[in-house]
């Protein structure tokens, strides 16, 4: 497990994450992927809660957790305190639509064979919301707010940009007027010029329509300019948690130093501060990963007492979680570290 619960229940959460875990058989069903391994944490009504981490660490499958596309093997998932899974299937169907994604593949997500008003009608067309002539005005109704001309109703997929996709994707999910999205690498895919429109754009709806946002990036300056609270995730687990600008300005674990450091600067070499932390190896697999902290195979820091134990999931800081044994050493540098062949033995 990552820990006790990563924050006290806040009065105003919308959804709360409680041991969470969720596993899958490799495909010979001889070991199990630990995708998500004892995950702690609220999301408050209004905020948008970022995500990040490497490709593999288990981000997506805890945003298609969070409305139920896939369920959890343990733990619990509360929204607004129900348990879904408790609901008979009717009103668990009715309750899930409050509860929406966005995926990453405009591409993959929209059906090449049906029209945009078509594809942005069909979540309407499912729960069956008024009349026909109702759901068509509720729909071109979302079109108008993320900015798509009604002109583009009858083309289909191929004949828009990656940008008109995207924001078909995000006129989709807003027509059944959820309370929370996740936003699954909605702007990966995007050029750089169309990706600040887009961001623009989900800030703008936020502040319109109240929403919550569960933002999954493995991009820092995306998740910097959108989210107020943000946790970082590494092999199945949290390892960092708080606001957006103490976790950004004053990392504590070393894993998102690491990150950190890599974020590309505008500035010549010779004028930055920081130089970039090589993290030796891959990410771990998550059928064995390494007991203890599961970074220290990585971690310029790491000593024996990273290999026996797990770290505790402790408040360093106002509202600012971390696991790691050394986070809160004020003068704890590599020199105190043991070697690397040493560390990676265990």
């Amino acid at each position: 497990m990552t820990s006790a619960p990563a924050t006290e229940t806040h009065r105003d959460t919308i959804v709360s994450v409680r041991d969470l875990e969720v596993r899958f058989p490799t495909l010979d069903r001889r070991a199990t992927v630990k995708a998500v391994d004892g995950v702690n944490f609220d999301v408050r009504r209004g905020e948008t809660f970022g995500i990040i981490g490497e490709s593999g660490s288990g981000k997506t499958t805890i945003g298609r957790a969070l409305v139920f596309l896939q369920r959890p093997t343990a733990g619990a998932i509360l929204h607004n305190g129900i348990d879904p899974q408790s609901l008979p299937r009717a009103r668990f169907q009715s309750h899930r639509r409050d509860y929406q994604i966005i995926f990453q593949d405009p591409n993959a997500a929209l059906n090449p064979r049906m029209s945009i008003i078509a594809s942005v009608l069909e979540p309407l067309e499912l729960a069956r919301a008024g009349t026909r002539e109702e759901r068509i005005a509720r729909a071109r109704e979302a079109m108008d707010r993320v900015g798509l001309p009604q002109e583009i109703c009858e083309r289909y997929p191929h004949q828009l940009s990656g940008g008109q996709k995207q924001r078909v994707l995000i006129a989709r999910a807003l027509t059944l007027r959820p309370k929370l999205i996740v936003c699954d690498e909605v702007v990966a895919a995007l050029d750089m010029s169309i990706r600040g429109d887009v961001l623009n754009l989900f800030a703008e709806l936020q502040r319109d329509l109240g929403l919550t946002y569960v933002f999954i990036t493995h991009d820092l300056s995306v998740v910097s300019h959108i989210s107020d609270r943000v946790a970082v995730m590494y092999l199945g687990r949290f390892v960092e948690l708080g606001p957006t600008e103490q976790v950004s300005g004053r990392p504590m674990h070393p894993y998102t130093q690491a990150l950190l450091s890599a974020e590309p600067l505008p500035l010549p070499s010779t004028m930055r501060s920081d130089k970039r932390i090589i993290l030796e190896g891959e990410i771990p697999s998550p059928i064995n990963p390494p007991s203890g902290c599961r970074f220290r195979t990585r971690c310029r820091y790491a000593q024996n007492l990273c290999a026996e134990k797990t770290p505790e999931w402790r408040e360093l800081a106002a509202d600012h979680w971390v696991a790691c044994h050394f986070a809160d050493r004020p003068n704890f540098s590599p020199n105190d570290v043991t070697a690397h062949q040493e560390r990676t033995t265990t």
